[in-house]
Parts: structure tokens; C-alpha cells; sequence
């Protein structure tokens, strides 16, 4: 007796796919793309698959994962989503499944990734990374926001850190521990014991060491992969733009407004995005420059204030976790920087009250007459001042 439920094979249910999922051919979709059009490119082969490139700015999701990540990885419905495979077969599959879960306008690449390459069209390396890389970072990869392809990204990534005190300290730590591929860490000082209150960069077993050589040793330590570049130097007008230009993005630990002036100037000539914190007593701020989108330090603060209104730490005293939380901050802006997630704290100036376990938050502006980034920017000097935990005046 036959059974009572039909069955279907593998063409029976392509078919089926493909009467419902529109397809786009890749010369259109070539066309389409170099017109600028917004499309989401979403590659479902598999990770060994990819050896042979991707399409550029794919999200990469294997067949197998497309239900549980989508909504995450492809949060609007709306979007015009491009799926493609191998062929162009299991991106009909793929594309039927979006539209079941209700996302508009799909369609399915055809003839697929390996016609796309031998017509010559751009291709991307894609993300490679190692088994002893993929199990040092496997909570990152579990998150769909990151994945191998952010995770290739932070390990590209160039990083200087200006200070190897007690922002610079977490910051290090935490960036090396994430992944980032190159950290260079800037400072001229040596530890001393007064130090290891609250840089924890640095052991009592280093005091003397250069501060570069003790984080170098505790950030390989961490994590071997991490290429260190320590610069035991000082930032200065005349090393400045050489040091700036080998990193995507610095991470501001500097104790002195001479260096933040400095810094700030080059990097909005630069177009460098900078991760500003300070810290004072109790007190802590962060907020981050990226130039052409908001305020720049010289917004902030026009001018350094007197040295008797902004004591150093050695003379005011600083609480010793304050830094740690505040350089974690930084390290979180960077690595959001980095792989383009999330709301920056651009135009916005987050503080931190300890005693009170309160934050606020401040609106920034940028200051049309701005020397540095105004509408008619001048080369600003930078002006004198000594070191300052920096959270007050200005």
C-alpha cells in the first residue's frame, strides 16, 4: 500500500525555490554595485570554500548557520539582500529561506562565486585564520556581529597607544587579549613603584625597566600573535606624523595637554580617529575624535588652564581602579572603531563620578573657529603645560 503522504525530491523542491526566489545575473549585479547601489551581499558557502576569495563586503554566513544569525547579522527586512553559493543552487535555497522570514527583496546570485571569478569581477582575500586563532578567539567568533570576518579585521589592525601608564594599561591589555594585531605602545618613562597602584602594565619585579619594554613583555605574555612596537620616546613635534602614520587609530593615555594639543592637530591632519580619556582624583572622562565627523580636543578645550587649576596625579592623588574602568572604555571605542559596530562617542563626552557610581553624559560641538578643524583652520601651536590628570578645567 502506498504511503499517504507525497514525498519530494531534490528537483522537485529546487524547482519549487526557484519559481519563488527572483534571481539577478552577475553582470547586473556587477552594475548595480558600481553604481553604488546599497545591497547586502550575503556568501552561504562554506568557511573551506572561501579559500578562493569572496565577493568585497560579503557577510559571510555557511547554509547551515543562515537561520540563526540572519536577524542579527541583517537586522532590516527591507534591505536588498543578494544571496550567492558556489553555483548559484544553494543560494536558491538560501534566498527562499530570507523570504520566509520575512525579508522583501531577495534575490539569488546567478550563476553563482566561480562564474563571478572567471568573468574577472573583484574578489576580496577572504578571512583566514589559524585553529589555535580560532580557539583563542572563539567567543568572538560566536558573536554574529564579528565573526572570522571582524576577527581578520582586529587582526590587521594597527593600534598605537600614547602611554603605558595607567589608561594605557587596560586599554593594552584588553586589545592585545582581543586580538589586535599590531599594538604600538608609546611612552619614555621607566617604571617605579609609585606606578604599580594602578598600571598593571607593570611588576615590582620591573621597576627601572623602561615602561614600553615591561608592557611588551606582558602583552606577548597574553598573547604571542600580538606584534608589540614599543617607542620609547617622546611624541613631539618633529616625530609626530611619522608615528601617527602607521596605525589606524590611537588610543590617548597622555598625562600633559602640550602632547593632547599636539596630538590632536596631527591626527585631524591626518584624518587619524583618536580614543581620548583622562582621569583626575575620583573622576574620569572618555569621548572620541574621528575628524570630519564631530568635534575635535581643540572643541573641547580652546585652551589648557592654568597648572594650579589641573595638578598632576603625583599631587592630587588618583584612585588606582579609576584607570582601569576608563581605559576599558577606550579599548571598547576602539574595537567598535575597528569593526564598525555600534554608536561611538562621537560628539559626546561620557564621565564618570566614582564616589557617586554615577556617569553623565555631555553633548559635544564642533567649534566652527576651531584652529585645528574649524572653517578656516589654522596650524594651531601647541600650548604649554605640564602634566595634568586632565578630567577638570579647560
Amino acid at each position: 500500500m502506498a504511503h499517504p503522504l507525497m514525498s519530494s525530491t531534490y528537483r522537485d523542491l529546487l524547482a519549487q525555490a526557484q519559481a519563488t526566489v527572483p534571481t539577478l545575473p552577475l553582470e547586473e549585479l556587477r552594475e548595480r554595485l558600481l553604481r553604488g547601489e546599497a545591497i547586502t551581499l550575503l556568501d552561504v558557502r562554506e568557511r573551506e570554500e572561501r579559500r578562493g576569495g569572496v565577493l568585497p563586503g560579503a557577510l559571510l554566513i555557511p547554509r547551515g548557520f543562515l537561520e540563526m544569525q540572519a536577524e542579527q547579522r541583517i537586522p532590516d527586512r527591507e534591505a536588498t539582500v543578494v544571496v550567492y553559493c558556489a553555483s548559484g543552487l544553494r543560494s536558491v535555497f538560501a534566498a527562499q529561506t530570507l523570504l520566509a522570514m520575512g525579508y522583501r527583496r531577495v534575490y539569488s546570485a546567478t550563476p553563482g562565486f566561480l562564474r563571478w571569478k572567471e568573468l574577472g569581477f573583484p574578489v576580496e582575500p577572504a578571512p583566514e585564520l589559524s585553529d589555535a586563532q580560532r580557539e583563542r578567539y572563539a567567543r568572538h567568533l560566536r558573536l554574529p556581529e564579528v565573526g572570522e570576518a571582524g576577527q581578520a579585521r582586529l587582526l590587521r589592525a594597527r593600534v598605537l597607544l600614547l602611554g603605558a601608564g595607567g589608561l594605557g594599561s587596560p586599554a593594552a591589555l584588553y586589545l592585545a587579549a582581543a586580538g589586535v594585531g599590531t599594538l604600538g605602545v608609546m611612552d619614555a618613562d621607566r617604571v617605579e613603584v609609585s606606578n604599580l597602584q594602578r598600571q598593571i602594565l607593570h611588576t615590582t619585579g620591573r621597576v627601572g625597566q623602561a615602561k614600553v619594554r615591561s608592557a611588551e613583555e606582558t602583552l606577548r605574555g597574553l598573547d604571542p600573535g600580538v606584534r608589540v612596537i614599543a617607542l620609547e620616546e617622546r611624541l613631539t613635534g618633529a616625530n609626530v606624523e611619522r608615528v601617527l602614520e602607521g596605525f589606524d587609530l590611537v588610543v590617548d593615555g597622555s598625562d600633559n595637554y602640550a602632547t593632547r594639543y599636539l596630538l590632536n592637530d596631527a591626527s585631524v591632519r591626518q584624518k587619524k580617529p583618536v580614543i581620548h580619556g583622562s582621569i583626575f582624583r575620583f573622576e574620569g572622562q572618555a569621548t572620541t575624535f574621528v575628524p570630519g565627523q564631530g568635534p575635535c580636543y581643540r572643541c573641547l578645550f580652546p585652551a589648557a588652564p592654568p597648572p594650579h587649576l589641573s595638578p598632576s596625579c603625583e599631587e592630587a592623588g588618583v584612585l588606582g581602579v579609576l584607570p582601569g574602568l576608563i581605559g576599558v572604555i577606550q579599548a571598547t571605542e576602539a574595537l567598535k572603531y575597528l569593526l564598525g559596530l555600534g554608536d561611538l562617542l562621537v560628539g559626546r563626552l561620557l564621565t564618570y563620578d566614582s564616589l557617586a557610581m554615577k556617569f553623565r553624559e555631555l553633548k559635544l560641538r564642533r567649534d566652527p573657529g576651531c584652529p585645528a578643524c574649524g572653517d578656516a583652520a589654522t596650524e594651531a601651536s601647541p600650548p604649554e603645560g605640564g602634566e595634568s590628570c586632565g578630567s577638570r578645567g579647560g
